[in-house]
């Protein structure tokens, strides 16, 4: 990257938290271009300023521009930053890795594990393009998106092997609302984002079932300690699961009403099924995916996830909510 022009970055793509990547950026005084699946999206963008199927009482940076077009939205970029479903991440990345130019750096945003393979976002980032570690970074943290584009104060962590190339990228997307740390962490920070999508769910079928705020504390309590377990045995810093991607994302996702996964775990507390409460919830949630892959890498490490297998039940309809409210709350006792 040029000392003498503003950085670039692609965000991929046009989803609530990619919209608001792109806000940041743009902010923060990079050049970006989002990209957008649907023309209709794109033209918005550049005529109105507007987000139309997320955000139309926001009006966005007039610097950032969107298009359809992934080779128009890579040219000379820094950064592609990457919003995309995490199971629909190895598929979109394939059509979009031979825009990839050499000096560009990879930004994962995605909070989910690959299911079937167990993979990390940063895994499969690395065997799709071939780009090696040091250039692929993690985001993650406790961001909801509306909060970040009403320009609500929120912080995240930025974790890259590379530690310079993190601290630019830490540089590149700092603003007055939006405080990034960084780490060297990757496992960690993909770990904490991942698992705290599947313990919301828990929490969220708590709520819906009326359980109350003692049951929400305790859930949220011992779902970090099960998902700490895990990304340590991983390979994770037990640090980084009690910083900003690990505790403060759960505490972000299992307490706002903003959470998708949170709304979606309390439309099955209510009764809903799994297809209506999909309906209900209408974006993305990334939950619901992963918790097949994570409860088998839990078998893989050898750690035991008594939250994660109950969610896991109620999806596939294994269990009943009357039992899943029991097994939830009365796990054998054990040292605090």
């Amino acid at each position: 990257m040029s000392q003498h022009r503003p950085a670039r970055a692609g965000v991929f793509s046009a989803g609530s938290w990619g919209t608001a990547a792109a806000k940041i950026l743009a902010d923060a005084g990079t050049h970006v271009v989002l990209h957008a699946l649907r023309h209709e999206i794109a033209d918005a963008v550049n005529t109105t300023h507007r987000s139309p199927g997320y955000f139309p009482d926001i009006a966005l940076p007039e610097s950032l521009t969107a298009t359809t077009d992934p080779a128009a939205a890579l040219a000379s970029a820094d950064y592609l930053v990457l919003s995309v479903p995490a199971q629909s991440l190895r598929q979109c990345l394939a059509g979009w890795a031979a825009y990839i130019e050499p000096q560009t750096v990879i930004v994962s945003l995605m909070k989910g594990v690959e299911r079937g393979r167990g993979l990390r976002a940063s895994e499969i980032i690395q065997e799709v393009t071939g780009v090696p570690l040091g250039r692929i970074i993690v985001l993650s943290g406790p961001n909801l998106a509306r909060e970040i584009m009403e320009e609500q104060p929120a912080a995240a962590t930025v974790a890259c092997v590379d530690e310079k190339v993190a601290a630019r990228f830490q540089s590149t997307c700092r603003t007055s609302y939006f405080r990034p740390d960084t780490s060297t962490d990757v496992i960690g920070c993909e770990m904490g984002g991942a698992l705290k999508n599947v313990i919301t769910l828990a929490v969220g079928v708590a709520s819906g079932m009326g359980l109350g705020d003692n049951a929400t504390t305790t859930l949220i309590t011992r779902g970090l300690a099960e998902s700490s377990r895990l990304a340590v045995a991983m390979g994770a810093d037990p640090a980084t699961l009690a910083g900003l991607s690990g505790m403060g994302d759960l505490v972000a996702t299992s307490t706002s009403p903003l959470s998708r996964n949170l709304a979606f775990g309390t439309h099955l507390g209510r009764g809903l099924t799994v297809d209506e409460a999909a309906a209900e919830t209408r974006q993305t949630t990334e939950g619901v995916k992963s918790s097949e892959a994570v409860l088998a890498l839990s078998r893989v490490y050898g750690v035991k996830m008594p939250l994660a297998t109950v969610v896991d039940a109620v999806l596939h309809g294994n269990v009943s909510l009357s039992a899943a409210a029991a097994e939830l709350l009365q796990c054998a006792p054990m040292p605090e």
